[in-house]
């Protein structure tokens, strides 16, 4: 019901895109992006040669890897700690109209001189969130009991859940805004599509190696046979 109703959502709104919305065609460059695939990837190559583009790549691939392990992991951990997977996926329910309003929210900050300011100015506290989840994952078996986790804990779990997606979205609509402001009009969307690639790449890459890390770093103990190690994935098995 949930993919169904979405589903309709953006096949209404794409329509009415489609066919309410209007093209500027005195804005529009007269001159066109490239002419083929090798066209697009010289340019493509010309754009990563120059030496800010280099340098903004280097600092949106590692700018992520401070709080990759609280965004791919912190789930998981609960999930692994028991708490019911479609408990926190009702708790995904109203993180919606929040991610609908905060890009509207912050929009106003991001559009002056400045977008990366904003993005500067959410990173610590979206580190200081990473902090707060693990403490989430360490407190949570302490509060289990034998009828769930009590509702205390769920409210706790979703300011904290919130507080995540306000850092997120600060950072995430700020680059947008950047690499929306410094994209050369004449090839706006090769130019922007690069730098929103590696921009997610810089998101993808780090939660991949998180996700990765977990089992060599997770220290575990045997129970119930003194000379058995569990440091790996067969012995555990044994």
């Amino acid at each position: 019901d949930f993919l169904f109703f979405w589903g309709a959502v953006f096949l209404i709104t794409t329509t009415l895109v489609a066919l309410l919305k209007k093209e500027n065609k005195e804005l529009t460059p007269t001159k066109e992006e490239t002419k083929g695939i090798t066209d697009t990837y010289r340019l493509l190559f010309s754009i990563i040669k120059m030496p800010a583009v280099l340098t903004f790549c280097l600092l949106i691939l590692t700018a992520k890897v401070g709080f990759s392990a609280a965004d791919a992991v912190t789930g998981l951990k609960l999930v692994e700690e028991g708490v019911p997977k479609e408990h926190l996926a009702l708790l995904a329910v109203p993180m919606v109209p929040l991610q609908i309003i905060l890009p509207l929210i912050i929009s106003k900050y991001t559009a002056g001189p400045q977008p990366l300011n904003t993005f500067y100015k959410a990173m610590p506290f979206r580190l200081l969130l990473g902090l707060e989840f693990a403490f989430l994952v360490w407190w949570t078996p302490k509060v289990k009991h034998e009828g769930g986790f009590p509702i205390y804990y769920y409210v706790v779990v979703l300011l904290s859940y919130a507080l995540h997606q306000i850092t997120l979205y600060s950072m995430y609509v700020a680059i947008m805004a950047f690499n929306a402001k410094v994209s050369d009009p004449l090839i706006g969307g090769t130019y922007m599509t690069l730098l929103n690639t590696v921009s997610n790449l810089g998101g993808n890459w780090p939660s991949t190696v998180a996700l990765w890390l977990v089992d060599p770093l997770t220290v575990k103990e045997c129970a119930g046979a003194q000379e058995q190690t569990c440091g790996t994935t067969v012995a555990a098995e044994v």
